[in-house]
């Protein structure tokens, strides 16, 4: 079993459960709430978790240890995320939660493109195959039939 939480396949699974959670608690936590408000209210849950795990574990890092590098991507990657939560949830106030997940979840497809464009990555034949069939089922689910 402990060799399993040292796989990023476990961890990745997780980060999917637990994104489908998210999808469906904010669902219904959005109900009679600002769409950017509730945002910022699991913004601090998130932040006050995140700091409460570090201290836990020892995993403080001096903040003048990380590059500038890092620290400019980290601040984009931020920046970009807070920007992707207020979409999410805006989207989730006017839509069904099934289908602005599956739409919401096209940034599988996004990734794929982009690390092949910007990081040097390769995907096979087989691998393309899985990113189109993630496109259209994003789509399929996203449509009223």
């Amino acid at each position: 079993m402990k060799s399993l939480f040292l796989s990023w396949q476990a961890w990745a699974l997780l980060s999917a459960a637990f994104a489908a959670l998210t999808a469906i608690f904010a669902k219904v936590g959005i109900e009679n709430v600002n769409s950017d408000f509730a945002t910022f209210i699991r913004t601090i849950v998130i932040l006050l978790a995140i700091a409460l795990m570090l201290v836990l574990t020892g995993n403080w890092q001096a903040p003048g240890t990380v590059s500038g590098k890092s620290w400019l991507f980290l601040v984009l990657s931020g920046l970009a995320t807070g920007a992707s939560w207020l979409c999410y949830f805006r989207a989730l106030k006017m839509g069904n939660a099934a289908q602005v997940a599956p739409v919401d979840k096209l940034s599988v497809v996004l990734v794929a493109v982009f690390a092949v464009f910007f990081l040097g990555e390769r995907l096979s034949p087989a691998h393309w195959a899985g990113v189109g069939m993630v496109a259209c089922g994003a789509v399929l689910l996203a449509i009223k039939i």
